[in-house]
């Protein structure tokens, strides 16, 4: 593949209402966050010649895609419905890209929304999260979602050591990071001794280990990096895109404590012309504790069986080394199943615009954003940049 670095800009960038959003559906949600990314771009929906969405689990469409392209009335020569569950967002934004540098298409709009607190019934969800696994040698078991990520949470402590008060950390650290952002689901802080004390889920994983369930959407706007200086907020541009793929059930995994985020993150690295050294913030999938540790080892932020310590020492907090998942992530922000990293690419955003208030890390030029589909299965990373490399 060509490099897309620096091709291509995100020019626009909203979130919806999170949380509990109970007078507003999925469709209503995906829609809204597409209208306000569009003025935040400053640009109306006739402008608009590509469209990418993802499918909702509450309100699914056999064509989800152009079912929105009709509810909102645009006609693009370049639409996409998908499904890579949580690494959806990432994979997508560079296809969008590629679509964009080889002249498909002009102007690109993304918006994803679910409702998973308020669209589904405790029935439908547990149903959800239990029909994940392999038909024939998990499910017949009985594991659910969390289930699965326990088993890498157990292989990382058995394999170097790490401890409960380790994943806590991280849970602790984006709760910080909510505090300061008046739109996240859960703002009040929590310490490591509420992280172990919460009710256990399965074992490593209490409920503060675990990623929130949500209401809300998000979407973004994306242009050559030619037009980008025309709009008015400043572009964000695209640096690096990279994805790996290592299995589809845990099942088959070949290793529960390295994932396939060490090829997507060298392959956004080598696109960029950067490295781990050069971020200066992150948003890290954090559906659960563990899978932050292994991602941030996987790419390259420290070493593996380091990543414990990296997170006790307060690297990831705000003033750390890396401050990651600045908006509070999946853990405290919101997380409506596979629109949930969406928030961290508005997040990036906001970063790099420095737009980010009372949780902005100073003077952002790099970001890297990471998303992972699966149980550990399908990962993209980006690399954003304020400026072109």
């Amino acid at each position: 593949m060509s490099s897309l670095n620096g091709k291509v800009a995100i020019v626009g960038a909203a979130d919806t209402e999170v949380g509990v959003v109970p007078h507003m559906g999925a469709t209503q949600l995906c829609v809204d966050a597409a209208l306000r990314a569009l003025d935040d771009a400053g640009i109306d929906k006739e402008q608009v010649d590509g469209l990418i969405t993802c499918n909702s689990m509450a309100e699914p469409y056999m064509y989800h895609a152009e079912a929105i392209a009709e509810y909102m009335q645009i006609f693009p020569r370049y639409c996409l419905g998908v499904g890579t569950g949580g690494g959806t967002t990432f994979s997508v934004l560079h296809h969008a890209a590629s679509a964009i540098a080889t002249g498909v298409c002009d102007t690109v709009l993304i918006t994803m929304a679910d409702s998973l607190y308020s669209g589904l019934s405790k029935e439908q969800a547990m149903a959800m999260q239990s029909s994940t696994g392999h038909q024939q040698f998990e499910i017949p078991y009985g594991p659910t979602v969390p289930a699965f990520y326990a088993l890498s949470g157990q292989a990382h402590m058995a394999e170097y050591g790490t401890t409960p008060e380790q994943f806590a950390a991280i849970a602790v650290a984006g709760r910080k990071h909510a505090n300061l952002n008046p739109a996240a689901q859960k703002r009040d802080i929590i310490t490591v001794e509420d992280v172990l004390n919460s009710r256990m889920i399965a074992d490593p994983l209490h409920l503060l280990d675990c990623s929130l369930i949500s209401d809300g959407g998000s979407a973004v706007v994306l242009t050559s990096a030619e037009r980008a200086t025309s709009f008015k907020n400043p572009p964000v541009y695209l640096l690096g895109a990279g994805e790996g793929h290592s299995h589809e059930h845990i099942s088959q995994a070949h290793n529960l404590t390295t994932s396939a985020a060490a090829e997507s993150g060298q392959r956004a690295y080598e696109m960029a012309g950067v490295g781990p050294s050069d971020i200066d913030v992150a948003q890290i999938y954090d559906c659960f504790t563990p899978t932050v540790l292994i991602e941030l080892e996987d790419l390259g932020f420290c070493e593996k069986g380091e990543g414990g310590a990296f997170v006790e020492n307060g690297n990831v907090e705000l003033g750390g080394s890396l401050p990651i998942n600045t908006h509070g992530g999946l853990l405290s922000h919101c997380h409506p199943g596979n629109p949930g990293s969406m928030f961290a690419l508005t997040e990036a955003v906001a970063q790099l615009r420095h737009q980010a208030g009372d949780r902005q890390v100073q003077d952002a030029k790099v970001s890297l954003v990471h998303g992972q589909g699966g149980i550990l299965s399908s990962h993209t990373t980006l690399i954003l940049g304020r400026e072109k490399h």
